[in-house]
């Protein structure tokens, strides 16, 4: 693997903290995120060196630009605790987040009303129905040979008995 030289390396970090600045005031580019990927493609650098090594004999080291990658994590978990989001789309993300449990909520309560009503409209419907047996039972027994009698109708316009009107 081909080493860079230290003004190489001075040059991506240069390159690497202005991006950074960039990513956490809000400067996402479009199709980006506020990450480490997006981080090393807007610097110009490869991602692997933000990441620890292996050496040959299997003991860690450290990538070149590793301490960088842990301060932009650092500094960009404290932005989140601040409550401050620099990615606009993971702005939107936990925006559309609540906006979606408050309609779940919403749809909740409307399925509760519905059964409510559905309930309301089988008691309402079995009334109906209990009543209009009776009607028609009532007039069955008004129209058979029995000691029943049909009450004469009320004339329009005349009051009852002892009314005031």
């Amino acid at each position: 693997m081909a080493r860079i030289s230290d003004e190489t390396r001075r040059n991506n970090e240069r390159a690497i903290r202005q991006v950074m600045e960039q990513l956490l005031a809000g400067g996402v580019p479009p199709g980006g995120k506020c990450d480490i990927k997006t981080l090393a493609t807007q610097a110009g650098v490869a991602r692997t060196g933000f990441y620890p090594k292996k050496n040959r004999d299997g003991s860690p080291r450290p990538g070149p630009y590793q301490h960088l990658a842990e301060e932009f994590e650092r500094r960009l978990a404290a932005l989140r605790e601040a409550g401050a989001t620099p990615d606009p789309r993971a702005a939107q993300v936990e925006r559309l987040k609540s906006q979606v449990a408050g309609l779940k909520d919403r749809l909740a309560e409307r399925q509760e009303q519905l059964a409510e009503l559905g309930e309301f409209k089988q008691r309402a419907l079995s009334q109906i129905a209990a009543q209009q047996l009776e009607i028609q039972r009532l007039r069955e027994a008004l129209a058979a040979p029995s000691n029943l009698r049909a009450l004469p109708r009320a004339q329009r316009g005349s009051a009852p008995y002892g009314s005031c009107s």
